[in-house]
């Protein structure tokens, strides 16, 4: 009996989309649904973060975001890991406008960012993608222009939150589309963000005055 009641509580900690905080699903879980269909970013009821930024995050910023290494000696030609993905990070103005409003709130706005990683079917997408996407872009903005945006395209959405960064992970592919060809990529981008310890504190991404990359240090920015 007490194995089963153990068991019971296992089950019931375990993520909507069916992650647990060990391990990412696989790829046979993955849930495609039409981007008009897909759940795109939450935000309560404070409307003002809606006005809040985020920008393109550069190859080396996301693997830094990751904790993954920059290069892999795995015959790839150190060719930089996930050329499939498009993250989007919190603006230096965003960061600030978080801290300004739990401030004013005192403590009753929320202080966490968000993160956006979008998985696409394969390189070709992401390239042709990007050039129709803004650099930067107001949250509010999000579900209407990047994910309901992209038409005869479908996703599988996941969320996973860190600390005060809320992660918002899109496998993106074609209308009809069987499985997923960067499905690789996809679970270790998943795998990773599963892997991160809560982040404490994202004022540190403010080091440097106007700086434009995340260069955290591990004991500082994350729990250990």
């Amino acid at each position: 009996m007490a194995e089963k009641e153990k068991k019971k509580k296992k089950q019931k900690h375990q993520h909507p989309n069916g992650q647990t905080t060990k391990s990412a699903p696989a790829a046979a879980e993955f849930s495609f649904k039409p981007s008009s269909e897909v759940k795109g970013l939450r935000f309560g009821g404070q409307f003002i973060v809606k006005s809040f930024t985020i920008r393109r995050a550069k190859p080396l910023e996301l693997l830094k975001l990751l904790d993954f290494p920059p290069f892999s000696n795995k015959s790839n030609n150190n060719k930089v890991p996930f050329p499939s993905t498009t993250a989007f990070l919190p603006t230096n103005f965003t960061i600030l406008a978080h801290q300004a409003w739990h401030t004013l709130t005192l403590g009753l706005g929320t202080k966490k960012s968000k993160v956006l990683l979008f998985v696409f079917e394969s390189e070709t997408m992401k390239v042709a993608v990007d050039r129709i996407w803004p650099t930067e872009i107001p949250l509010g903005e999000v579900n209407k222009k990047l994910i309901r945006g992209l038409k005869g395209c479908e996703m599988a959405r996941f969320k996973f939150r860190k600390g005060c960064l809320t992660f918002y992970v899109y496998a993106v592919r074609g209308n009809g589309n069987l499985g997923f060809c960067c499905a690789d990529d996809l679970r270790i981008v998943l795998q990773s963000v599963v892997e991160l310890r809560d982040f404490l504190d994202h004022t540190t991404m403010l080091a440097v005055p106007n700086q434009r990359s995340i260069n955290y240090s591990h004991h500082v920015a994350m729990a250990h």
